[in-house]
């Protein structure tokens, strides 16, 4: 007998703990549907991903120098923060702007395959993620160039593990409002492009002194702080891993409300 009762919130709760779960069963799919687009993306091009490798370097040699003589900052210690910076902003930024149509873009693959709904974000992910692998060949030259070297590396690894986490609960709520409402795309990619200029990504968050910490009200701050400072040599503070985690539950937690209320009507959104 079919059952056309409405779910009780712990089923549906259920139900998308199953579908993440079900999604990384499926991760060799992921990765190979992430690669594809990398590949497809690039198509025809010589050199494919890396030529975003070379805006990169372009666009970190042109702002270090115009913004060290602006800002009377050293070169040496500046260009190291504004390629790492402007590295990590990158994937956040291409993240988000791409995490409204995440679900909207596979409409076809979501009508014809029986597929998990996370499983689409998995794919955004991993396909991000071989484009951050690319641009890391810029830290790595900056830093070899001005022998910058991370004392506190390990501590990259809770730090990965937290961007893993944020990435997934970030696309996955952008691709569900993205999906619903068709105007997210533009609203978003503005915001970026403000926050872009709020957060410290092309100056140093030492030149607000005692208003320091407003930042932490920035959600992309602590996140990339906790990246930034071990690989420049430094500890990142307590306040910003606790401003960290605490924008990372209070994500998951909206994220997980509205996957459990509306993950059934994403196939029929798209």
């Amino acid at each position: 007998m079919l059952d056309l009762r409405p779910l009780r919130w712990s089923d549906q709760l259920l139900a998308a703990w199953r579908d993440i779960r079900w999604a990384f069963s499926l991760f060799p799919l992921a990765l190979s549907l992430g690669w594809l687009d990398i590949k497809l993306r690039y198509r025809g091009s010589v050199l494919g991903p890396f030529w975003l490798t070379i805006s990169t370097i372009v666009m970190v040699g042109a702002l270090g120098v115009l913004y060290a003589r602006l800002l009377h900052m050293d070169l040496r210690g500046f260009l190291p923060f504004l390629s790492l910076s402007l590295v990590l902003w990158g994937y956040i930024s291409t993240l988000a702007n791409e995490g409204p149509g995440t679900f909207v873009q596979q409409a076809a693959l979501i009508h014809s395959a029986r597929m998990p709904v996370s499983g689409h974000v998995l794919r955004a992910i991993i396909r991000n993620l071989l484009v951050l692998a690319h641009n890391i060949v810029v830290i790595v030259i900056v830093f070899a160039i001005f022998h910058v070297m991370p004392r506190h590396g390990l501590l990259i690894l809770p730090a990965f593990a937290l961007w893993l986490a944020d990435s997934a609960a970030l696309t996955l709520l952008l691709g569900l409002i993205g999906a619903r409402f068709r105007d997210i795309p533009p609203l978003v990619a503005a915001l970026m492009q403000i926050l872009f200029f709020v957060t410290p990504i092309i100056w140093r968050p030492e030149l607000l002194q005692g208003s320091r910490h407003i930042l932490l009200f920035d959600p992309f701050y602590p996140l990339i702080e906790c990246v930034r400072e071990p690989l420049l040599g430094a500890l990142p503070s307590r306040t910003i891993w606790e401003a960290a985690l605490l924008h990372s539950v209070l994500l998951w937690s909206v994220t997980l409300v509205l996957f459990a209320r509306f993950r059934a009507r994403v196939a029929y959104w798209v």
